[in-house]
């Protein structure tokens, strides 16, 4: 639990310096971080035996191709979000609305495609482990961001008060 907290600090680090960053320089920085050192909190978590290892490496490494590339959807469209913030209109914000949807959804096939392959790798058990290990980091994750950009109208109600 210890090596996740440090994880988590070093996500909700990147997270932070996102406002003070572009967001290219931010990605990279992110999928840097969380790449390589969640690899390592993941295999430790599972604690898998060499044979198992071998079978699940092919697993989570095609996920996190695929995590990669929704989050960097996420972040077009959080970017996406920041630059239109200040002149949304319905049709932008209706194509915002819609693609962190699609990105959600996203989200929910990978977890079922990779925990249907894990279970084939290595049981139903530590399939799920590793499922659950990924939803709550998702969720971490998902919770800084937004608590970290305002909601709809949220600057304009603060400038009558």
């Amino acid at each position: 639990m210890k090596k996740i907290s440090l994880i988590l600090i070093l996500v909700i680090a990147s997270l932070s310096s996102y406002a003070q960053s572009s967001f290219k320089e931010d990605v990279d920085v992110l999928q840097s971080v969380y790449g390589k050192s969640k690899s390592d909190l993941v295999k430790q978590y599972m604690n898998l035996s060499d044979t198992q290892s071998v079978g699940f490496t092919k697993v989570y490494d095609d996920y996190e191709t695929a995590r990669k590339a929704l989050g960097q959807s996420k972040f077009q469209l959080i970017n996406d979000y920041a630059t239109n913030y200040a002149t949304l209109t319905d049709e932008k914000a209706d194509e915002l609305a819609k693609g962190t949807l699609k990105n959600h959804l996203g989200y929910e096939k990978l977890y079922c495609k990779t925990y249907s392959k894990a279970k084939k790798a290595v049981g139903a058990i530590n399939a799920a482990k590793f499922i659950q290990l990924e939803i709550y980091l998702q969720t971490i994750i998902r919770a800084e961001i937004l608590e970290s950009i305002p909601f709809i109208g949220e600057l304009d109600k603060s400038k009558i008060q």
